[in-house]
């Protein structure tokens, strides 16, 4: 689309607690204790881009960060640079776009661009959307995008689309995973929800590792980097001494013994750490090993140890997995009109799955509810489905439907990939054929093989990789 002309504007030094920062881009502006630290000791370097009103209120179109963050560090001014807007432009924007969607259909790239010009112009997400016959969130997501440097220069430099370039600022500080999200954007589209999803759960886990392994430094704890086995001599877990009496040792009992040391790790279905305890020297803190406790095999095989990293890899990408799909199914529910096979595929859930739809049902059909987007009950009063039914009635099939999916999905697990069957790989192959994009781990499923995968007993929830780079 044609850009708009530039317009000629004066640099001006203002309170930036006298600057309007409108919730048209960043609602809850993230403000790090660096970025602060740096206005206050540079001040803002670039000046923000700002417009007056009627009333000469000075409203910032761009750089609202940068106010928000002067305004903290207690900065007196900041430059902005004033320029004028009219409706004119505004309305030239608009004819713009929808004269170029009739005859051929505006990039996203390009959208974004007149979205922000159209806030800048001092229109607010609800007008434009209003104005352009777009959807008020596409609005919103196309202006934080082009707010943001990484997502506005993603969407302009490669085939990514408006979702895609809004999900990149979650991750403007991580360049590896912005470009492996971008990877996946041009290089396989279905793949970009559960990469995207991984993202999110490496950093929450990592966010857990960080403050518990904090919170252990402060009490004067050493952090491996790996756990160690029973078989392994330089650390000896706690679970394996007792005390003088016999006594099982505890935390409590090594908060000031000499070479104490902790494992943290964390479990994709927890929102707190689990920490292993270990002492360096368990002889000099008064202690001894508990000979009739743990396990006395030797270290793992090569192949054990290739084993136990996939198992795990596979472990995490389904977890992220569920989230995307169980989020995609929501949405699919949502839709006003379900595919011609809705009904065959609900009787065969009915038939093939009588028995996770059946449990689903007794207990109360909880996941229903929330890919319906309905309250569930209290105990005593029972699920809603029903009473959204008979207050919905063209929503029937969609609740059925929902039932059936909820109890199906309710069953799946990790051991659905570990142990693919016939039963499952019909589920999965249904979904795909509905046009979710199936993860690799979920690929697996679809795929049932006549041998199992092995069923050595291990800790496969974590995300280390504890034991596999063992010296032997």
């Amino acid at each position: 689309m044609t850009n708009t002309t530039a317009r000629m504007g004066t640099i001006e030094h203002i309170d930036p607690n006298l600057i309007v920062v409108e919730a048209n881009v960043r609602t809850e502006a993230a403000l790090p204790r660096e970025f602060v630290a740096s206005i206050k000791q540079n001040g803002v370097l670039t000046p923000i881009l700002a417009r007056r009103d009627e009333q000469g209120n000075v409203i910032v179109r761009a750089g609202q960060r940068r106010t928000l963050a002067a305004r903290e560090a207690g900065l007196s001014t900041i430059p902005a640079y004033i320029v004028e807007a009219d409706e004119t432009t505004v309305d030239r924007i608009v004819q713009q776009m929808v004269e170029n969607d009739h005859r051929e259909a505006v990039t996203d790239a390009d959208r974004v661009a007149a979205f922000q010009q159209l806030a800048f112009e001092g229109l607010t997400p609800a007008v434009i959307a209003k104005r352009t016959g777009t959807k008020a969130a596409t609005v919103k997501a196309g202006i934080a995008v082009a707010e943001n440097g990484t997502a506005a220069s993603a969407i302009v430099s490669h085939s990514i689309t408006l979702d895609q370039a809004a999900v990149l600022i979650e991750f403007e500080d991580d360049d590896d995973t912005v470009k492996s999200l971008i990877d996946a954007a041009e290089n396989d589209p279905t793949s970009f929800p559960h990469v995207a999803q991984r993202a999110r759960d490496e950093r929450r886990l990592d966010k857990i590792a960080a403050e518990a392994t904090a919170a252990l430094i402060e009490r004067g704890y050493e952090i491996l980097t790996r756990d160690r086995g029973y078989y392994e001599t330089d650390y000896t877990s706690i679970r394996e001494l007792v005390t003088k009496d016999g006594e099982p040792v505890t935390v409590e009992d090594i908060a000031e013994a000499e070479g104490r040391a902790a494992f943290v790790r964390t479990y994709y279905t927890s929102d707190e750490a689990d920490v292993r305890y270990f002492l360096k020297d368990p002889k000099a803190a008064g202690f001894r090993r508990n000979n009739g406790s743990g396990s006395t095999s030797g270290p793992m095989t090569e192949d054990q140890k290739a084993e136990r990293r996939t198992l795990i890899a596979n472990n995490k990408a389904w977890a992220s997995a569920e989230v995307v799909r169980r989020e995609w199914l929501a949405e699919f529910l949502s839709r006003k009109t379900l595919p011609k096979d809705t009904a065959t595929v609900i009787a065969q859930g009915l038939t093939t799955h009588h028995r996770e739809v059946g449990t689903a049902i007794g207990h109360g059909n909880d996941l229903a509810h929330t890919l319906l987007g309905i309250e569930r009950g209290r105990y005593s009063e029972g699920d809603k489905l029903a009473a959204f039914i008979e207050q919905h009635p063209a929503k029937a099939q969609h609740v059925a439907l929902a039932t059936v999916l909820g109890g199906i999905e309710d069953s799946t697990s990790k051991e659905t990939w570990r142990y693919p069957n016939p039963i499952n790989a019909r589920y999965f192959t249904q979904l795909a054929a509905w046009g979710y994009g199936l993860s690799d781990v979920e690929k697996i499923v679809t795929t049932p093989k006549e041998t199992e995968p092995t069923s050595e007993a291990v800790d496969d929830e974590t995300t280390d990789e504890a034991g596999d780079d063992t010296d032997e």
